[in-house]
């Protein structure tokens, strides 16, 4: 099997959370662990893992950045956390994805073909913080593109990867948004640990 190229990876960690009471979202648990620490044990080979938003409890080896300006939105924060990246491949992960694998972001670095390889979930939607690109054409998008990311990313060359979720698990995208996620997300983690 072929090597991969090194590897880093930007969490976006940022915003109120206003939904879910103002708490810092990413430090919410599911399955006894943070949503952050689920999304950063998934990509434990990454050098650096880099969270993007506000300071907040994550390993020693995690650089933390602050987009400007702070609560600035996606592509303020991917413009910070790709100051840090110095590898020619990163992936970009939202904060709240309890069920992501390493599993998946190694299938994700074996289909980076183009400029960036997207999940896609099962009602066709493009999941834009759940992707692996090459660094510097990511990078020319977020400096010179405009505020809204799916804006910022339309000129870049995209493959999509649809992964299958076995009957009965949670899919690596769910993310948790609402109150009503986030009770769902525990209900499935606890189901699965049971």
């Amino acid at each position: 099997m072929d090597q991969l190229p090194a590897y880093a990876a930007v969490v976006l960690a940022g915003g109120r959370a206003a939904r879910l009471g103002g708490l810092a979202k990413p430090q919410l648990e599911v399955g006894g662990r943070s949503m952050l620490d689920a999304v950063l044990d998934a990509v434990p080979d990454a050098r650096p893992r880099i969270v993007v938003g506000p300071p907040q409890p994550s390993p020693a080896d995690v650089v933390v950045v602050r987009e400007e300006p702070p609560g600035g939105g996606p592509v303020a924060a991917l413009r910070a956390g790709l100051r840090e990246v110095r590898t020619e491949v990163v992936a970009v992960l939202a904060g709240d994805l309890p069920f992501l694998t390493a599993e998946l972001l190694t299938d994700l670095r074996r289909a980076l073909r183009a400029d960036g390889v997207l999940v896609v979930d099962d009602e066709d939607r493009d999941q834009l913080l759940l992707g692996v690109w090459r660094t510097e054409p990511l990078r020319a998008a977020v400096d010179d593109g405009p505020p809204a990311l799916h804006r910022a990313l339309r000129g870049l060359d995209v493959d999509r990867h649809r992964p299958s979720v076995p009957s009965g698990s949670p899919a690596p995208w769910v993310d948790c948004d609402t109150p009503e996620e986030l009770a769902r997300a525990r209900e499935v983690a606890a189901g699965r640990a049971g």
